[in-house]
């Protein structure tokens, strides 16, 4: 009787968490021209509609330009500040640590009108690399956490013995360090990428009419219309999610690269 219950209840729990996405998959087939729950009808307009959309299609490729671009930078970045905070031994570390990890503390409104206020007299706004410097700034942090954790516990022995053996810092970098601690470096590019991609606020007060990525479309578009082809647009964010999950398994390991 009480693993029955047991079962139940996380049964009804995932059924909790997964209940929005449940319902934005019915209703990205319905026919209505606005949103409407339960749907009057049943069709795939929707989602040939959102390759037809013009906004939604040039935000996602502003979205996917600027999101692979951050995440190869903050992890480069991240990278280089993990080795210096976690192997380094020099005074003023924790300050330093407490800088890059600032951006987690400091609401994104606030951060999105410094940066408007930073970056309109040296016309970066509308631009992709206002935008760009304006995600990675976000982005970096969560990179040096995860791959700090990776270095952390990573077996300095292996490095040691290489440069025993005479290999120099650079190869025992490049052959040694970066294989320990590349589920990390996987966790930091990815996560890097999923933010900078889903950001929307900072995105608003950076972004413009030439360079505008998708959140700032959908917002602009759901402000005139509500109609089911958001919620097909939505089920099409959320296969691409399942299909990073999926390579990051197939390749690392989610678990491993989580932890």
């Amino acid at each position: 009787m009480g693993r029955a219950l047991w079962r139940t209840l996380i049964a009804a729990l995932y059924l909790f968490l997964l209940a929005p996405i449940i319902v934005v998959l019915i209703v990205s087939f319905d026919t209505s021209p606005y949103l409407v729950f339960p749907p009057t009808g049943f069709s795939f307009g929707s989602y040939r509609q959102v390759f037809s959309n013009e906004g939604f299609l040039n935000g996602f490729r502003v979205s996917l330009v600027v999101g692979a671009v951050v995440a190869v930078l903050a992890t480069a970045i991240g990278t280089m500040a993990s080795l210096a905070l976690v192997r380094g031994r020099f005074r003023g570390r924790g300050a330093m640590n407490a800088v890059f990890l600032s951006p987690l503390l400091v609401p994104h409104v606030v951060l999105a009108l410094s940066l408007l206020l930073l970056f309109s007299p040296l016309a970066l706004t509308d631009t992709y690399l206002g935008l760009t410097l304006s995600h990675l700034g976000i982005a970096i942090p969560y990179t040096i956490r995860t791959v700090s954790a990776s270095l952390a516990t990573a077996d300095t022995g292996c490095e040691e013995a290489a440069r025993v053996l005479g290999a120099g810092p650079f190869t025992t970098f490049r052959r040694v360090t970066l294989p320990l601690i590349r589920p990390g470096l996987v966790a930091g590019l990815v996560t890097s990428f999923l933010i900078s991609f889903d950001e929307a606020v900072i995105s608003l007060f950076v972004a413009g009419n030439r360079v505008s990525p998708l959140p700032v479309q959908v917002l602009q578009y759901v402000q005139y219309r509500t109609d089911p082809q958001v919620a097909a647009l939505s089920v099409y964010l959320i296969l691409l999610s399942v299909l990073v999950v999926i390579v990051v398994e197939r390749s690392l390991g989610l678990r491993r690269t989580l932890r």
